[in-house]
């Protein structure tokens, strides 16, 4: 009932207009990937059906550590191979690869096994959320808004993403040399909006630029579980 009536405002108002309510709490899949990677394409390939689904915010980080065996990833950022290393650390791993899928910021996964990845996002999809996020972008001004739906005492990381929804790459070298991969919700920026203390409610505004899609995400230290995600696209 709840999409009816949102629906049904949008007929009006006009989707731009309307917040993209976390109440759907879509689950986090990150990818780490990299075009110099033999074992990545069909992880790539499973991640362009994911990045169609509205019950899951799937975004491929593209890593630079492959870049060195001939074919330079175009989408590769040293941040996004950090970010893949801290989350080895919280879990107390001692190496990182490619491909990995990390679901709701805690499940570590083979990126090209689809059914352990589908059984991880239904796993975190029938957690009740514990904290609910709005969005609204009105031009250049993007307003984020989040409250606790349950007591909750340490600040949490609230960061914005941006992604490219697709794009198609032809590689010359290295070890997927002669392959034409088409790649989804490449992340182009990831940066931390700040700290939130989850005892008062958040509202913020900032601005953005662009037309590409938004995402925002609250999460545990760590980095750790995700409690939160919001998009507007």
């Amino acid at each position: 009932m709840r999409k009816l009536v949102r629906w049904i405002a949008a007929a009006f108002l006009g989707v731009a207009a309307l917040p993209a309510m976390a109440d759907d709490h879509p689950v986090l899949v990150e990818l780490y990937t990299s075009q110099g990677c033999s074992s990545c394409p069909p992880a790539d390939a499973f991640m362009n059906k994911l990045a169609k689904r509205d019950d899951v915010i799937a975004l491929a980080l593209h890593v630079d550590y492959w870049d060195y065996i001939g074919w330079p990833d175009e989408f590769a950022q040293a941040k996004f191979t950090k970010r893949q290393k801290s989350y080895a650390v919280s879990a107390g791993r001692r190496s990182i690869y490619t491909p990995q899928m990390i679901v709701g910021g805690q499940e570590h996964v083979v990126g090209n096994h689809p059914m352990d990845v589908n059984d991880l996002i239904r796993k975190h999809a029938a957690k009740e959320p514990a904290v609910s996020v709005g969005l609204k972008r009105q031009g250049d001004r993007l307003t984020i808004t989040a409250s606790a739906d349950r007591p909750l005492n340490e600040p949490l990381l609230v960061q914005m993403v941006r992604y490219m929804p697709g794009k198609q790459v032809m590689i010359r070298r290295g070890e997927n040399a002669g392959r034409t991969i088409q790649y989804s919700n490449i992340v182009t920026d990831w940066k931390l909006v700040g700290e939130w203390d989850p005892r008062a409610p958040l509202s913020t505004t900032g601005k953005i630029t662009g037309d590409a899609p938004v995402v925002v995400i609250v999460q545990r230290h760590g980095p750790g579980e995700v409690l939160a995600t919001a998009r507007l696209r």
